[in-house]
């Protein structure tokens, strides 16, 4: 998730613009938010960065740095997650599973070993991270490709952290997907092709499974050391964090999903709720209170050779994605300055 909300340094009137371009067919204005990414080169320390804002007025794509552009194709990372919870909440609706149903309820023998166990855990407190189930990150680095169950091994060697605190894991929605498969009998890629994918014609998006190679077009991904990891087996984070995408399609599917297009009104409101996170996460989805008092909805996305991180208003007709070609952004203070500038009203 995103590290908590600092102080935002001051930004410099006079910024290099590094290839600031606007496309579309409808080009909404240019924003304040566009003068700040090369930023993310300067002191993100990333190669490239892109954004992609939609808005009523129309779209509005940005960039800084070579070899990045408003079509690639990217790895997203933990923005799997919601994507994954919109699937399990929707078989909440069909009322084929119920989110109070314990783990161990769909999954028997899975989740034993270390003081863990399934029959203490329920689907809710998986899906707003409030387990306590060790993530299997930790100890792989998110680098090594395992299946579904090697993960859950992992994490299973760990005693638990406590019952109903918030702490992200991995080994949470990897879990969910195995519930997927079994309410199902299909695959949580499967069936979020089907129930997502498809009818938003989310044309680049894709869970590619076991293929390392990104879909054309695409450019070149870098870790933090500058190592050229493009190609990746996405099995080091499967249902955590497989998903393939575009900026169009990141967007499209969080305006589809906070307006109503995917969930009923009572599932969504639940998928808001992050009373049980503590304020910290709902289902999928996390808030973040900007400096101005705007709060906005969506989720961040890390894996290697790839950051990515889209935000929206809650009623999802404001979203913007940005996007930098390596792990990590090396200054936590740009995210939020990035979204302040997007989302806090301007002044005239």
């Amino acid at each position: 998730m995103t590290p908590p909300l600092r102080s935002l340094l001051a930004v410099p009137v006079a910024l290099l613009l590094l290839g600031l371009l606007t496309t579309g067919s409808r080009a909404a204005p240019a924003s304040p938010t566009d003068s700040l990414l090369p930023l993310l080169l300067t002191r993100g320390k990333a190669p490239a960065a892109a954004l992609l804002a939609r808005e009523e007025s129309g779209t509005r794509y940005a960039v800084a740095g070579p070899g990045i552009s408003a079509s690639d194709h990217f790895r997203a990372g933990s923005v799997t997650k919601t994507f994954l919870a919109t699937v399990v909440l929707q078989l909440a609706a069909e009322h084929r599973l119920s989110l109070s149903d314990t783990v161990e309820t769909h999954l028997p023998g899975v989740v034993r070993g270390a003081g863990n166990h399934g029959r203490a855990l329920t689907l809710r407190s998986l899906l707003t991270h409030t387990s306590g189930l060790y993530d299997f990150t930790r100890d792989t680095g998110g680098v090594v490709p395992l299946t579904p169950l090697q993960a859950v091994r992992i994490a299973l060697t760990h005693s638990p952290a406590d019952l109903g605190r918030f702490a992200y894991s991995n080994t949470n929605y990897v879990l969910l997907g195995l519930v997927v498969e079994q309410v199902t009998g299909r695959s949580y890629a499967t069936e979020a092709e089907r129930r997502i994918i498809a009818p938003l014609r989310l044309t680049g998006t894709s869970f590619p499974g076991s293929r390392t190679s990104l879909p054309s077009p695409h450019g070149r991904a870098y870790d933090t050391y500058g190592t050229d990891v493009t190609e990746l087996d996405p099995r080091v984070a499967g249902a955590a964090g497989e998903l393939v995408t575009t900026l169009a399609d990141l967007d499209r599917f969080y305006a589809a999903l906070l307006g109503g297009e995917l969930l009923p009104p009572r599932l969504l409101r639940e998928m808001l709720d992050t009373r049980t996170a503590h304020g910290s996460y709902g289902m999928g989805l996390f808030p973040l209170k900007l400096p101005c008092g705007v709060t906005v909805w969506g989720h961040n996305g890390q894996i290697s050779g790839s950051y990515v991180r889209t935000a929206a208003t809650l009623d999802g007709r404001r979203v913007l994605t940005f996007r930098v070609n390596t792990t990590a952004i090396a200054d936590p203070d740009l995210e939020p300055a990035l979204l302040a500038a997007e989302f806090c009203p301007r002044n005239p």
